[in-house]
């Protein structure tokens, strides 16, 4: 018996594009993370809650009126808007008074947040999950090199780029962007020109929370809407965001492309053990490069 499958050149092109559309939903949560764990200096395990949330809300708001093309869109822009609606709250009414706090008092914090969201999803939806349909024009499937690939999943590959471009541009060539970068390290300097620093955390805070609601947003179409979809979700994005480089855009991009594209070339190879591929890869990087592939910017 062979060892390994006989595949098809049509099969691994589908395969790996099915993974980088994988890698859009994982770049873009992992980006909001890197944001909030560059500048704030918080490790918020609740971030994957967050996504989980703006999956539910995407559902919600897109049955509220009435599905089809409209609903859609208007999930994909009300929801990561929600979201971050409820991270600005949070942070203005509790993180904000525990920036000086020690890491592991953030850690324990943000992981009681797990477990608050968690019982408000159970409470709002409840246990069963929900699902949602992609627009009509972003139904059925393109022909490429003579195989059928989901329009949706090209949505996916064309929504990555922009949202990477935007992340750029934000961090690198907008005004609060350069802040951000400043204020994270040396905020004490920053508050001495006059710049009020709680507020640049909170604007970060919020952007990155709000990239978390839209990737809730844009998986919802793809899989059953869910409790539980935070934890898998949480631990693949801050792995993304160590290997790529703390802060660093781009390295999430190429976490993620890693982390992708070693799950969709396992399902392919070994489906029985795909599940490992991703996490090797991610060892391997450690190994080679422990402080992460691209050069922290923060």
């Amino acid at each position: 018996m062979d060892l390994l499958p006989n595949i098809s050149l049509a099969a691994f092109c589908q395969q790996l594009l099915v993974g980088l559309s994988r890698t859009t939903i994982l770049f873009i949560v992992a980006s909001g993370l890197s944001l909030v764990l560059g500048v704030l200096r918080i490790p918020n395990v609740a971030h994957g809650s967050l996504y989980m949330i703006g999956a539910f809300l995407a559902y919600t708001i897109a049955s509220a009126a009435g599905g089809g093309t409209f609903g859609f869109w208007l999930a994909l822009v009300l929801a990561p808007l929600g979201v971050a609606l409820i991270s600005l709250a949070v942070e203005r009414g509790l993180f904000c008074r525990l920036y000086e706090r020690e890491h592991l008092m953030l850690l324990l914090f943000t992981f009681a947040f797990t477990l608050v969201f968690g019982d408000l999803v159970k409470l709002v939806w409840g246990s069963d999950f929900r699902s949602m349909n992609a627009p009509t024009s972003l139904q059925g499937s393109f022909d490429v090199l003579g195989f059928p690939f989901p329009k949706y999943n090209l949505f996916l590959l064309i929504i990555g780029p922009i949202v990477a471009l935007g992340l750029w541009w934000l961090t690198n060539k907008t005004k609060i962007g350069k802040i951000a970068k400043a204020a994270a390290v040396d905020r004490e300097m920053v508050a001495a020109v006059g710049i009020n620093v709680s507020w640049v955390f909170a604007s970060v805070f919020v952007i990155g929370c709000f990239l978390a609601g839209l990737g809730g947003a844009l998986v919802a179409p793809t899989q059953n809407i869910t409790q539980g979809m935070d934890h898998g979700i949480i631990i693949e994005t801050f792995l993304i965001v160590i290997i790529g480089g703390l802060g660093n855009i781009w390295g999430a991009l190429l976490g993620a492309l890693i982390f992708g594209l070693t799950d969709a070339i396992g399902i392919l190879i070994f489906p029985q053990f795909a599940i490992v591929f991703p996490y090797v890869a991610v060892i391997t990087v450690l190994m080679l490069r422990p402080k992460g592939l691209l050069k922290s910017v923060w």
